[in-house]
């Protein structure tokens, strides 16, 4: 009896162990269709189908691409490939390596008329940004004999994106004019960097409205020099917005603010600067916005103009011997009555505005 129940529970761990291998697969053939899905497989097909349709019959279609790209001559695929290579090769700028692509394709003499004619233009084009003239040329002839609508084609479309950067340049020329004359109008004065004055050379009458480094007001005035590389730019209002830089000489640190409204006060911006966090530079936790006092320089005179954080910036810009230097006015930061804010200031003329 015993050993009737013990062959029993065998049999049923065997059963269980059966139905573990047993594995189920998605698409699978039935019994009831798989002498008909037998047939799709190129394989075991007892003949071809009259038209072959890529979703009934997806392997077959796939074998028919493979054969028909064997029937393809070997040089055009070449050519194609030296051609998709001169391309790689253009797009990193490396015009010499192009050239060399492109002619070794057109040496596999492939006969395909509109892989030449693009041979030869892509090769062109890349004589022309090397400066060859002359061959650039040459390669646009021999192209335009092959297809000369091909060649046509890239003219127009050439010539229409030289109208498009034309129109795109005046416009610019036309804002940077506009944003130039807004500053003029203001009475803001502009500088530009320039080499040391040799010695001897001071003149008086270069003393107020043009020193030896004030320069005309001009497009090339209003190009910010700092790592941002943010520009002066009027808004829908007309309105004139900076890229400021403050310095801190205390902890040789900085600041920069993209876009200052020329109609909002320094400190507007000082409050958000050091309002709750201090910056990390700050050790001593003594940059707060009500103890910092504003200075402008003007190098000429050797003299430190005060700013009163209330004023607007438009104010300060308007200022006799305020100048902005590389399209960037820049402000002086120290903290009221520290140490280092008496020492910074000993020996320097302070003007109020």
């Amino acid at each position: 009896m015993a050993s009737s129940e013990a062959q029993h529970d065998s049999d049923d761990g065997m059963d269980e162990l059966m139905d573990k291998f047993k594995t189920h697969y998605k698409n699978a053939f039935s019994k009831d269709n798989w002498e008909e899905e037998f047939d799709r497989i190129p394989m075991f097909m007892k003949k071809a189908p009259k038209e072959i349709d890529p979703l009934q019959y997806p392997e077959l279609a796939c074998l028919q691409a493979i054969v028909h790209d064997e029937d393809r001559p070997p040089e055009v695929e070449q050519a194609a490939s030296l051609k998709d290579e001169g391309n790689a090769f253009f797009k990193e700028k490396n015009y010499k390596k192009a050239i060399l692509s492109y002619t070794a394709g057109l040496k596999k003499k492939c006969g395909d008329q509109e892989l030449d004619t693009v041979l030869l233009t892509n090769r062109a084009a890349a004589h022309f940004h090397l400066g060859n003239m002359r061959s650039a040329l040459n390669d646009a002839g021999a192209a335009k004999k092959i297809k000369p609508d091909h060649l046509k084609a890239l003219i127009r479309a050439t010539e229409r994106d030289a109208r498009k950067a034309k129109i795109k340049d005046k416009k610019l020329h036309a804002e940077k004019e506009d944003l130039l004359a807004a500053i003029k109008a203001r009475g803001i004065k502009l500088l530009h960097s320039v080499k040391p004055r040799r010695s001897g050379s001071d003149s008086e009458d270069e003393d107020e409205g043009s020193p030896a480094a004030m320069s005309q007001l001009n497009l090339d005035c209003l190009s910010s020099q700092e790592a941002t590389g943010a520009q002066v730019f009027l808004d829908e209002q007309r309105s004139l917005h900076w890229p400021v830089l403050f310095l801190y000489p205390e902890h040789q640190q900085t600041d920069f603010i993209s876009a200052f409204s020329e109609k909002n006060c320094f400190i507007d911006h000082l409050a958000v600067m050091f309002g709750e966090e201090l910056p990390p530079w700050d050790v001593d936790r003594k940059y707060h916005s009500k103890d910092l006092q504003l200075y402008f320089e003007d190098e000429e005179k050797e003299t430190l103009y005060q700013v009163n954080p209330e004023t607007s910036l438009l104010k300060v810009l308007q200022h006799k011997r305020c100048f902005v230097k590389s399209g960037s006015p820049s402000f002086i930061v120290l903290v009221r009555s520290s140490s280092f804010w008496k020492q910074f200031l000993t020996g320097k003329k302070i003007r109020g505005l």
